[in-house]
């Protein structure tokens, strides 16, 4: 079946609750990003054991965050929040002395109403550090989207670029002409937002020197201190799906210019991204499609055994939409993509791509489904016998037991999958159960043969 030009992505919502990750989760990436941070989750024993579980630090390792445990007397009003919240952090200055303490909220903090924004700044000025506010709940956001809050309350705390400029003795009264006023003030820069490994955003930031470009600045930066300066003329693009909240934030609050453009995620994406960076500086792409056909062609091992696969998202994390269009150019089926939450503004971009994904490889429009309902993914997933499934981890093992192939999406979202030559992890993580099937196959027929 043959995808035609009118054919369109069919968009459908369903009333299921967040079957994902628990957006917390975001401090196990994000306090080694920031290396001068400190996290304090507000949360139950619940939250703590999540943590313990989830991030795997053992205790001599002395990680940059904490627990501050929520009990009874403090759900049910009997004790001063702000004089427990101030021990905590006394504590953390003297013993760890970072450049700033953020604040997790979860769902306990959204039920008793604590006023976390209130207490803050207060603090803020007793102790002399800064203290941020990330409401990271699994009530209101899912798994990835605990990135987006901390970075869309990191985004108030970036420096402006005309105080930037007076902060390094470039201010207006020390220029020699009022060209080079109205110069300063009106250059264009670059900043990307969102968190990815050391590593990971070298490789982009060469990727965009190649073509003439210098990123100024990263959301998050490294430390605090580095926070990148945000104003008018100042370009913003994001590397993830799901940072929309730090996007509207950006434009609204920092008055920047987003970039809308399709993720880095696959040769296909990348490409597409940095082109679409390009035209926001007017500045013609050089020599991408060479870059991206030798990226396929170290791919092409992978492709024989991915080739004509059918395989079924149900919504974890966010990054299926391209995740889900990178497969369809390696030759995959898609049938469904499940997500649990879509911003259609910000992956305006990212959809329009899929769109054309699919027409140019000749496949079906896959159906995209928000907030999918669990009970009914696993009907269709039996009715369409899908080659693999990417779920969440409380999915995965009954699947696999009902004889269906799967994948952890928390995978994808840990592992290093952005720029051109990270597509191959993409493809080691998707073709891993396909390999382990086959190699089973080849075993029981083995087994068979001897046993005749």
């Amino acid at each position: 079946m043959l995808a035609s030009s009118e054919e369109k992505i069919l968009f459908e919502c369903e009333t299921g609750n967040y079957h994902t990750f628990c957006p917390i989760s975001c401090v196990a990436w994000l306090y080694q990003k920031i290396e001068d941070s400190f996290f304090l989750v507000i949360g139950t024993k619940t939250c703590g054991y999540f943590l313990q579980n989830a991030l795997g630090v053992m205790i001599f390792a002395e990680p940059r965050y904490a627990m501050a445990e929520l009990e009874e007397g403090d759900i049910s009003a009997q004790l001063n929040d702000y004089k427990e919240l101030k021990r905590l952090c006394i504590q953390i200055k003297q013993d760890r002395n970072p450049s700033v303490i953020i604040w997790i909220g979860t769902c306990t903090t959204e039920i008793i109403k604590m006023d976390l924004e209130g207490m803050a700044p207060r603090l803020e000025n007793e102790l002399g550090i800064p203290i941020v506010v990330a409401r990271a709940n699994g009530l209101d956001y899912a798994f990835t989207q605990g990135e987006d809050t901390v970075l869309a309350a990191l985004a108030h705390r970036c420096p402006s670029v005309q105080d930037q400029l007076n902060v390094k003795k470039t201010s207006l009264s020390q220029l020699n002409s009022s060209n080079e006023k109205q110069t300063l003030l009106h250059e264009n820069s670059l900043v990307l937002f969102g968190s990815l490994p050391s590593t990971v955003t070298t490789q982009l930031n060469l990727e965009l020197k190649k073509q003439g470009i210098t990123v100024s600045g990263w959301l998050p930066a490294q430390r605090y201190d580095d926070l990148p300066p945000l104003g008018e003329n100042v370009y913003v693009c994001g590397v993830h799906p799901f940072l929309s909240r730090t996007a509207t934030t950006l434009m609204r609050r920092k008055r920047c210019k987003l970039i809308g453009a399709p993720f880095p995620i696959g040769p296909d994406g990348t490409r597409a991204w940095i082109e679409k960076i390009c035209s926001a500086f007017n500045i013609e792409p050089k020599g991408l499609e060479d870059r991206e056909k030798n990226i396929w062609k170290s791919l092409e091992r992978y492709m024989p055994l991915i080739r004509g696969k059918s395989v079924f998202f149900m919504g974890d994390n966010l990054l299926e939409i391209s995740l889900a269009r990178f497969l369809i150019r390696c030759g995959m089926i898609v049938y469904e993509i499940g997500i649990p939450y879509l911003d259609k503004r910000y992956q305006a971009a990212e959809l329009a791509f899929l769109e054309k994904t699919c027409l140019e490889m000749g496949v079906p429009m896959p159906r995209v489904v928000e907030k999918p309902d669990n009970y009914y993914q696993i009907q269709r997933i039996h009715e369409l016998q899908p080659d693999l499934v990417i779920s969440g981890m409380a999915q995965a093992n009954p699947l696999e037991a009902r004889g269906i192939s799967t994948k952890w999406s928390v995978e994808f979202t840990f592992a290093q999958i952005h720029g051109f030559t990270n597509a191959q992890e993409i493809l080691e993580l998707i073709t891993k159960p396909l390999r382990r099937n086959q190699n089973l196959q080849f075993l029981e027929y083995n087994t068979l043969v001897k046993n005749s």
